[in-house]
Parts: structure tokens; C-alpha cells; sequence
């Protein structure tokens, strides 16, 4: 026994979730060709069934589909008989009545919903459609027999669909579709919908449709969520890329626009975003200066914003009164907002991101008063018009916070996302990115706290060299240290008298700060002494018991020598004493001679009394005092490396001390592992030096302390220079190296080097600096201040300049002046 639907009563039909039906085409009858098999409750006229009456009855025969068998052979005609019962691609046109009923009773029995309609041009009336159909569509076939599909389609979700499958079915082609429709219980669903054009006679005319469906609602809500899963991953890789781009940046705060490239980064999540640092005030900010990095500290929100008349806005705030002081001001005065939430941020009573409302008045000289007029100014500039309100977030460092992020949110982002509970992925990459900028400009604050504290200590423990008439001195130093100007070497020439020159070079075991301060302590001592005891061996007795009594931690050696003009013209005497150091060599006319006594234990070990060597110099000879630095390898010994520069030194041509010192630089501190410091004294010999040509490198160089005394040294060692290399532009030289140093001491700070080429065409100069800042010429500005000597250098010289790795160097090349006419 079975109900109307075909299926046994016991039984319940099987369940399909999913898409119901599909809608087609355009309805342009509601009847039927043919008769149908069954039972009808109306009548049909010559058309077909009528529309409001069903015809067919759910899994019975299919009117087209012949009930019985045919003989055996009736399918096996030959030639043109068989051409006439075969379609163009070779299918039959019909099938054997035995297949036909196990096609059809597969289809009444299949668990897939399978349906049939007429013809296009009759409007494709339903005329057949199983039981799983029913259940499937969740309604009873006998309600949509005779029916155009157009019904069907009413139920589809998106109608994009049914207009799609209508050209189509209009143009004869089979269909597939992957359609979304209303389901039982109000839910959607997603079916897989196939519709084949079916011909019942011999001609080509499509006279059926049969339909199936397939519930795919499980695949595409996996397919959903796997794009679901596809975007988040995207967003996160897309987040995680703008960080780290943001980091990159950051690792160079030296670019000008490190701050500004990081807001254009935010730009691709919000529609606006802008730094701003707060130092003694706030400011917008594209970049943070090194120099002088933002203090995080400051209440003063009055810098000027161009454009913007706080005067006026002021005045019509203020309410007008009488002279008695009553009110006069006519109409509501403007509500002014007395939170200042923005100063919250800074002063870290909020750690969150605040709303700033721009279309509120705040306090003029508040910092939300200024952040809004600065703001309503640039963004209406840059967007077009100003927003009513935008979102703050602090860019916080290890103590303060240093400055604020403000971005405005694209429209479609939520307004509310800062009072949100949990935070978005918006909100969570701008305070990550907030958070990297300000450990970023904190770092940089606190390197240049250290390093101005670093450059006052270094200025005062440089290496000084004083200017000592009748003698040729050179000093080189350079500690190992990368981002330090001094270690634990040093040396000192000291005028300490017109007939006695103090000289002392020492060696503080390390090369870090420990050290400098530990050089720093022994510098002082030694000049203390030096100039109140002329013997060396006393003043390092001296030395050993303040040194005692001090308890400096660290180990030093040192070498104090006195040089003594004699009677005679150009004759010195020199006495010397070592403690725990290298012996200094004395060079003459090729010959090396190692000045190796004098020697004790080490600075604050002396136990035993000091004693004092000493030796005659004569014109021509030569001093050569250095730390272990200019010797000492990892792959030799101290030993082997004495021996290299005893072999050095021999070879050496040179008829200057800067001469000497350079060929000792090239050929043995290529690559020094320690604190380098050589002092070179050399004897002048007017008389030998005129007769013989110099055959040194020629070039040479110093480094001279940021202070005015290297000025005159400067202009001393260029003058010699000169006169050693036969340059008769030495008064011009002098000159343009005067105006050179002299900037630099005046702009810069910590070492200068001063650098001099024979070029075979003219002297070139180059002095370096700590300062990136260019030298500028003065314009003739009655009220500008220095650049004067630029325009010395630019009437003697050629000259420009070029960034370095520290500072700035720059150069001059003399130009040859033209020989006056006899």
C-alpha cells in the first residue's frame, strides 16, 4: 500500500537536505502536447493539461516512455532505415522498451530528485518527478503538476540564477548549475542542478526536459569556510608583512622619514594615519631626530599651526560682558570639552586607545585643543574634509609615552572598536606597530643620552698635543672600540717649559669605558706631576703611590720621557723612564736603536726604585714612542711583532715625522686588533733635510681633538708638511686648513681628522667630522651669522664635501696661483 506520494507508508522518504527546486525561462503557455498515463482530476483540451490541475501522478510512467517491449530485432535495421532511427552523434533515438522500463523504474527509485517537464515554447509545464523529489522540495508533486517552472524559481535565493539558466534553456544547451535556494524551517541550502534537453520523436526538436539535483550544501559550506580560513591566513600574512616592514624601517631611525613611510604602511588598513611626538609640547613628526630625540615630556600644546587663528576662535569663545561684568552675549555659547583625554594618554593615566571628537571644542592650549585644530587643518588638506572624530593610540617607550598614532578608521570600520572588549585585528596591529616605534625612538633616546654623557667624558680624556718650537712631532690615535672616540691608550706632549717638553704614552689594559676612565685617572696624575718634577723615573714613583692609594682596578704601562734643549743649536738630551711598556726606538740615519732602559713593573706595582735612561739626540733623529696595539697579532707574538717594526723602522725614508708615522701605519696597522697611539718626535736638520729628496708616501694625517687649540697644530703640521714636500702654496694651504678645522671644531665634536694629499697637481685637504650637517657659504645676509670662512676656502680652492660614515668629510684642492711677472 503506498500513499500519494509512491512511497510505503512504513517507510519514511529519505532525507536530502538542501536546495528544493530551480526556476526557468520565460512562461509562455501552461499546457502540455500530449496526453499523460494516470489518473486526472481534470480534463485535458488539445493543448495539454490544464495548469491548475495536476495530470500526472509522482513516480508513475512517464507519458513518452513506452510501456511495452519491442521485438528483438527490431533494433537491428540496416542503412537508411537505421540512419532514420539514429541521431546525428550515433545515439539511438529511442530505446528498447525493456531498457526503457528499468531506466524509468531506476528513476521512480533513485534517491537523488529527478523531475521532467514539456517543451520550451509550452513553458515547460512539470509533468513528472519522483518521490524523492517531493521530499526534497518538501511539497507534494500533485501541487505543481501542470505547472511552469517559473514557480520553482520563485524559490531561489539569488534570481541571478534563474535569469543565467533561462538564455540557456532558451538557446537549447544543457545546463549546470550550482544554484542557493529556501529551504524547510526558513534555512537556505546549495544544490548541484543539472537540466538535459531530451528529443522524444525522430526529428531534432527538444521535447522534454529532465532535471537532477544534487544537495551539495555540505561542500560549499566547507568550501566557505576553507575561503573563510584562506582570508583570515591572508590578513594575518598581510599584518604580519606590514610589522615587519615597520621593523625594517625602524632599525634606521637616521632616515628622515622613517616615521612618515610607517603611517603610509597603516594607510593600507585605514583611510588616514600620522605620528606626532611630544617634546615640551606636542608635534606632527615624518621622522625622529637622533640627535635629539622627543623627551616625552612637556605640557606646552601652543606651536604654531599654519592656517590656523586661534586668536580669533578664542575671542568668539570668550563670553562678551559689560562693564560690570554681566554677561552680554546673545545665543547659546559653544559647549567646550573639559576632558583632555589626549593629555591622559601622555601622561599614562590611559593605556589605551581614546576618540577624539573634532567636531567638540576642546581647550585651546590643551593637547586635545591642539591635536583638533592640527588635525581638522591637515586633514581636511589631505582628505578632502575633515572627520567628526579620530582614534589616538599612545606610542609608549620604557618609562614615558613619547608621542601619539592617529589614524581614522575606513567607514566601514566598526567606530566603536575602542571601547570594544576584545581587540580587533585593526586595533591590535597599530598598537603592535605603536609599540615598536616607541622602543624604536626610546632606544634612540637613551643612545643619545649616553653619547652626549660619552662625548662630554671623551673631550675631556682626548689626546692633546702641544706646539713645540724647534722640534717635528706627530701623534696618530685610534681606539678599537667601533662606537667609542677613546680607550685605554693615550699620550701627551707637554710644553712644560721653553727649554723641557714633557711626553708620556700609556696603555690601560682593555679598550671599553672601564678603561677610558681608568686612562682618564692615570692622564691626569701624570700631567699633575710632570710639571712639578723634571726626572721621569720620580714622576712615576709619584705615579705608584697616588696610583696605590687610589685602588684603580685596572692594570696600565707607561712610558714618561723628558726631551732637554741643550747649550748647543738644535741638540736635545733625553731621559726616560718605563713602566712595564715597550722600549721607544730611536732611528738614525737607518739605524734603530731600542732606548731599553729605565724599565720597572707596571703603573702601582713599583716596589722597587725607578731609574732613568737617557740619550743624546742629534739632528736628523728620530722618536718613536707606541702602545702594543701597533705590534701585537693574534697569529704572533709580541716578540715577532718587535722584530717587524725594528725591520720597519730601518727601511723607513721618510724626512718628517709624519712621514715616519704613515710608513709605519701602512705597513704594519693595516688591521689593528687593539687601541693604536704612536708619537713620533723628530729632530730637524736644516742642512741635510734641504739637500735630499723626500721620498715618504705623500700623503699624510692626523687626528686632532674637537677643541681650538687644534687649530694652530693644524696650520703647524700643514706648514711643515709643506716645506718637507717642496709645496709653495703652503700659505694658502694654511689657510684653507685654518677655515676647515675651524668649522669643524666650532660644528662638530670628538676627533677630527685632518687628511693631506699630493695629488702632482695641486695639495689636497680633506678634514672629517662628527657632524652630517654640510658646510655652507655665507649669503651675504646682513644678520647671518658665520659661513664667512667658506668663502675664503671658495676664493683659494676648489672644494665640496660628502657624507662619511660618522659625520661629513670635506675637501679642498688649491688651485696652482699664477707666477707674478718679473
Amino acid at each position: 500500500m503506498t500513499d500519494s506520494s509512491g512511497l510505503p507508508p512504513s517507510s519514511p522518504p529519505p532525507r536530502h537536505p538542501g536546495l528544493s527546486v530551480f526556476g526557468l525561462g520565460p512562461i509562455r503557455g501552461g499546457t502540455s502536447n500530449g496526453s499523460a498515463n494516470g489518473t486526472s482530476n481534470g480534463t485535458a483540451n488539445g493543448n495539454g493539461f490544464e495548469t491548475n490541475r495536476p495530470v500526472v501522478r509522482a513516480a508513475s510512467v512517464p507519458p513518452s516512455i513506452p510501456p511495452s517491449n519491442p521485438p528483438l530485432g527490431a533494433y537491428r535495421t540496416q542503412g537508411a532505415e537505421a540512419r532514420r532511427h539514429t541521431s546525428a552523434t550515433g545515439i539511438p533515438r529511442t530505446l528498447p522498451p525493456s531498457i526503457g522500463d528499468v531506466v524509468l523504474r531506476a528513476a521512480v527509485n533513485v534517491g537523488i530528485p529527478v523531475f521532467l517537464t514539456g517543451p520550451t515554447e509550452d513553458g515547460m509545464p512539470m509533468l513528472w518527478a519522483n518521490s524523492a523529489f517531493e521530499h526534497y522540495a518538501g511539497v507534494r508533486f500533485t501541487d505543481f503538476a501542470g505547472h511552469t517552472v517559473r514557480r520553482l524559481g520563485e524559490m531561489l535565493v539569488e534570481p541571478q540564477d534563474l535569469e543565467r539558466m533561462t538564455e540557456l534553456v532558451n538557446a537549447g544547451q544543457e545546463v549546470h548549475a550550482t544554484v542557493r535556494s529556501h529551504l524547510r524551517g526558513g534555512t537556505h541550502g546549495w544544490a548541484q542542478l543539472t537540466l538535459t534537453p531530451a528529443r522524444a520523436g525522430h526529428s531534432d526538436r527538444i521535447t522534454h526536459w529532465v532535471g537532477f539535483s544534487v544537495d551539495v550544501s555540505d561542500h560549499m559550506e566547507r568550501h566557505a569556510a576553507q575561503l573563510a580560513s584562506l582570508e583570515v591566513e591572508r590578513q594575518q600574512r598581510e599584518d604580519l608583512d606590514l610589522i615587519a616592514q615597520t621593523t625594517e624601517i625602524l632599525t634606521d631611525l637616521e632616515y628622515p622619514y622613517a616615521l612618515r613611510d610607517i603611517a603610509e604602511l597603516l594607510q593600507s588598513m585605514v583611510r588616514w594615519a600620522g605620528f606626532y611626538v611630544n617634546d615640551d609640547g606636542l608635534k606632527h613628526a615624518a621622522g625622529v631626530d637622533v640627535a635629539a630625540p622627543p623627551s616625552g615630556r612637556g605640557r606646552r600644546h601652543a606651536r604654531y599651526i599654519e592656517g590656523d587663528n586661534i586668536a580669533d576662535k578664542t575671542a568668539r569663545r570668550r563670553p562678551q560682558t559689560d562693564a560690570l561684568g554681566d554677561s552680554v552675549t546673545t545665543g547659546p555659547m559653544p559647549i567646550l570639552e573639559v576632558v583632555d583625554s589626549v593629555q591622559d594618554v601622555l601622561d599614562g593615566v590611559l593605556d589605551g586607545p581614546v576618540t577624539l571628537h573634532l567636531d567638540i571644542p576642546h581647550a585651546p592650549h590643551s593637547a586635545s585643543g591642539w591635536l583638533q585644530r592640527d588635525l581638522t587643518l591637515r586633514l581636511a588638506d589631505e582628505l578632502g574634509k575633515a572627520p567628526d572624530s579620530v582614534v589616538v593610540h599612545p606610542v609608549a617607550g620604557r618609562r614615558d609615552v613619547l608621542g601619539l598614532v592617529v589614524i581614522v578608521p575606513d567607514e566601514d570600520e566598526p567606530g566603536d572598536y575602542v571601547e570594544a572588549d576584545e581587540a580587533d585585528t585593526l586595533r591590535t596591529v597599530v598598537e603592535v606597530v605603536a609599540r615598536r616605534a616607541g622602543s624604536a625612538i626610546d632606544n634612540a633616546r637613551m643612545y643619545a643620552r649616553e653619547h652626549r654623557l660619552a662625548e662630554t667624558l671623551q673631550r675631556a680624556m682626548l689626546p692633546e698635543q702641544a706646539d713645540v718650537a724647534g722640534l717635528d712631532v706627530w701623534t696618530y690615535y685610534a681606539p678599537n672600540a667601533e662606537h667609542a672616540q677613546v680607550g685605554g691608550d693615550w699620550y701627551d706632549v707637554l710644553q712644560i717649559s721653553p727649554e723641557l717638553v714633557g711626553l708620556v704614552i700609556g696603555d690601560v689594559v682593555g679598550h671599553d669605558v672601564e678603561a677610558a676612565a681608568t686612562m682618564g685617572q692615570l692622564r691626569s696624575v701624570v700631567r699633575s706631576y710632570a710639571f712639578e718634577l723634571s726626572t721621569p723615573s720620580r714622576v712615576l714613583e709619584r705615579v705608584d703611590q697616588l696610583v696605590a692609594g687610589m685602588g684603580i682596578p685596572r692594570s696600565a704601562s707607561m712610558v714618561y720621557a723628558s726631551l732637554k734643549r741643550e747649550e748647543e743649536p738644535d741638540v736635545w738630551t733625553v731621559g726616560y723612564s718605563r713602566a712595564g711598556h715597550l722600549p721607544p726606538l730611536l732611528l738614525r740615519a737607518g739605524e734603530v736603536i731600542k732606548l731599553d732602559e729605565g724599565g720597572g713593573a707596571l703603573v702601582g706595582f713599583g716596589s722597587r726604585e725607578r731609574t732613568t735612561g737617557e740619550a743624546r739626540l742629534q739632528p736628523g733623529d728620530t722618536l718613536l714612542f707606541y702602545t702594543d696595539g701597533l705590534i701585537e697579532r693574534r697569529d704572533r707574538s709580541l716578540r715577532l711583532g718587535l722584530e717587524a717594526l725594528l725591520e720597519t723602522a730601518s727601511a723607513i725614508t721618510a724626512r718628517d715625522a709624519a712621514g715616519v708615522g704613515e710608513e709605519l701605519l701602512s705597513r704594519l696597522a693595516d688591521a689593528p686588533e687593539d687601541d693604536v697611539a704612536i708619537v713620533v718626535v723628530r729632530i730637524p736638520d736644516p742642512t741635510g733635510d734641504a739637500g735630499e729628496t723626500a721620498l715618504s708616501p705623500r700623503w699624510r694625517r692626523w687626528m686632532l681633538p674637537s677643541e681650538p687649540s687644534s687649530i694652530g697644530r693644524a696650520r703647524h703640521a700643514v706648514l711643515r708638511t709643506c716645506q718637507a714636500w717642496g709645496i709653495e702654496e703652503s700659505a694658502q694651504a694654511e689657510l684653507v686648513v685654518s677655515e676647515l678645522v675651524a668649522n669643524g671644531v666650532l660644528h662638530g665634536w670628538g676627533h677630527i681628522a685632518l687628511r693631506l694629499y699630493d695629488t702632482g697637481d695641486g695639495l689636497r685637504i680633506e678634514v672629517e667630522d662628527n657632524n652630517p650637517a654640510p658646510p655652507v657659504a655665507t649669503d651675504g645676509h646682513p644678520n647671518r651669522l658665520g659661513g664667512f670662512g667658506m668663502q675664503i676656502v671658495d676664493r683659494l680652492a676648489e672644494w665640496g664635501w660628502r657624507p662619511s660614515g660618522s659625520g661629513k668629510l670635506v675637501w679642498a684642492k688649491l688651485r696652482r696661483q699664477p707666477t707674478p711677472p718679473k
